[in-house]
């Protein structure tokens, strides 16, 4: 099997060399990520990418792309497609005409299920879609400039890339059932990012001006508690003398309201890292399992359990802990969890930090039915994250079909305040 590329360095790669490619002659705009990469899957064994451009300049752009600065080697070419290998991963480039390029991006976006039953579908209406073209049974071509076009060929509604697995989505499609997907427009706020007081990498000034030049009404400086397996934690002693330093920034920076938070670990018998005392002084509380400690399933379950009934604890945070690529995480109880949170009012997290993206599309969707309260936050450790991580947690939600009104940061800086404050008063 091959090595799985996670979606932080895929996307990197693919930037990169599309960057690249327009240098050496593609057109801006021309060039796309596909794949699993667009459809924000966890990992890929490639990065794919599809060029739009005149039959008659395809071998000419074929052997522009092989001369990439970053291509190591060649590993297969032909006259429309050439598969290059590079330090970071291999890329695999496929060409379109422009009058098939929404057909030739659907089907090299995939997935490889939604892609047969659109050909299924495709075979009843008596047309034919194949290898990137879609034609008339008699085999004389349909124009298909976008995806959009390929869709109304079908009878179908639009469907985003995300939802492209084959699980429902194309009856969903037929049937007028597709929901309205969160996107990035409609997060209001960040509530899960670290400053230096922990292991980030930048001062919470800094993250502060970061969250206003991303729009931001609000956001919440959440660092690791004391006893958290970071390489820098937030000591008890010293919850106030941050608690003063956000105070200050608040004072200088009036169009984004800062929420003091805590990312607090849930310790091997359920406890938190700080106790009620510390944690009462923050706006915020979210709760994370980071330590196994050696446990099974049953007993990780009764550890977020405990964590999900404390009065104080408003998110779990990556609740399965998952890398993706490397490990599919903890074997939950899930429904035990959703049921729990969706009683107490806490948030379950999707954290678009690559190294989790958690909790994953197919869980999402489960809890979201459940009736719990979505959190996607980025996890940011640098101002130069913030942004891009929060469009990884934003795919991986619309992987999952969430909406907007399922989400606690598309909501008001005052109703995130009210949702913290049901639970507390619930508690009391």
């Amino acid at each position: 099997m091959r090595p799985r590329i996670p979606l932080g360095r895929a996307s990197l790669l693919a930037s990169s060399i599309i960057r690249d490619a327009r240098r050496a002659g593609f057109g801006t705009g021309t060039v796309t990520a596909v794949g699993r990469l667009r459809r924000f899957a966890p990992a890929t064994c490639d990065v794919a990418l599809l060029g739009v451009a005149p039959a008659g300049r395809h071998a000419q752009l074929v052997d522009a792309f092989a001369r990439l600065p970053i291509v190591i080697s060649i590993i297969a070419r032909e006259p429309s497609r050439v598969r290059v290998e590079t330090p970071r991963g291999p890329v695999t480039l496929h060409l379109a005409d422009p009058d098939h390029a929404g057909a030739a991006l659907v089907w090299h976006t995939g997935s490889r299920a939604h892609v047969a039953q659109l050909q299924a579908r495709a075979e009843r209406l008596g047309v034919r879609f194949a290898d990137g073209r879609i034609a008339h049974a008699s085999g004389a071509p349909l124009s298909c400039v976008t995806e959009q076009d390929l869709y109304d060929l079908l009878d179908l509604r639009f469907v985003a890339p995300e939802l492209r697995d084959g699980d429902g989505e194309i009856e969903a499609a037929g049937e007028g059932r597709l929901p309205r997907l969160l996107s990035d427009l409609d997060i209001r706020g960040d509530l899960h990012m670290h400053s230096t007081w922990s292991d980030g990498r930048d001062t919470i000034a800094d993250m502060v001006s970061a969250a206003r030049q991303l729009g931001y009404e609000y956001i919440a400086i959440t660092d690791h508690s004391e006893r958290a397996w970071s390489s820098r934690t937030l000591r008890a002693a010293d919850v106030d003398r941050q608690r003063d330093e956000i105070d200050a920034v608040r004072a200088k920076t009036r169009a984004i309201e800062v929420l003091h938070g805590v990312e607090v670990d849930i310790m091997h018998d359920g406890s938190l890292d700080f106790d009620d005392e510390v944690l009462g002084r923050f706006d915020i509380v979210l709760a994370s399992l980071h330590d196994h400690g050696g446990h099974d399933g049953r007993r990780l379950t009764e550890r977020y359990l405990r964590a999900i009934h404390h009065p104080l604890v408003n998110v779990i945070t990556h609740p399965t802990n998952r890398v993706p690529g490397q490990s599919d995480g903890y074997a939950l109880d899930f429904e035990a969890l959703c049921a729990a949170a969706e009683d107490t009012g806490t948030a379950l997290e999707i954290d678009g930090a690559p190294g989790h993206l958690d909790l994953d599309g197919i869980l999402a969707r489960r809890a979201a039915a459940a009736g719990v309260t979505i959190e996607v936050g980025s996890d940011g450790h640098g101002v130069d994250t913030l942004g891009r991580q929060m469009q990884f947690g934003v795919g991986t939600a619309r992987r999952g079909w969430i909406e907007p009104q399922q989400v606690l940061n598309t909501r008001s800086a005052a109703d995130v305040r009210a949702f913290i404050a049901r639970k507390r008063a619930r508690g009391a």
